[in-house]
């Protein structure tokens, strides 16, 4: 495992994970983690994780202020590979 998908790993259990276990959600079911939901809410890129998870939106807090732009980075590598296995 390379050192950014380890520390992905380590940044979702600390912030993501009590909403997005096993990429879950917690509070909208149907806006799971998994790769058939960030496709179909256009949610399937780097980009568009960064700025949900940087930024917030609706339910979700934003994360811009308590995570750096590099820890951001890591933890959306980390969600779309782990929603390309399938979680």
């Amino acid at each position: 495992m390379a050192v950014s998908h380890e520390q992905g790993a380590k940044l979702f259990t600390q912030n993501c994970a009590a909403c997005h276990a096993g990429g879950g959600n917690l509070v909208n079911a149907q806006k799971t983690l998994k790769k058939e939901a960030l496709e179909k809410y256009d949610m399937y890129s780097k980009e568009a994780i960064v700025y949900q998870v940087t930024n917030g939106k609706n339910a979700m807090p934003a994360f811009g202020k308590r995570l750096s732009s590099e820890q951001i980075e890591q933890l959306a590598e980390y969600v779309l590979a782990q929603a390309d296995k399938g979680w």
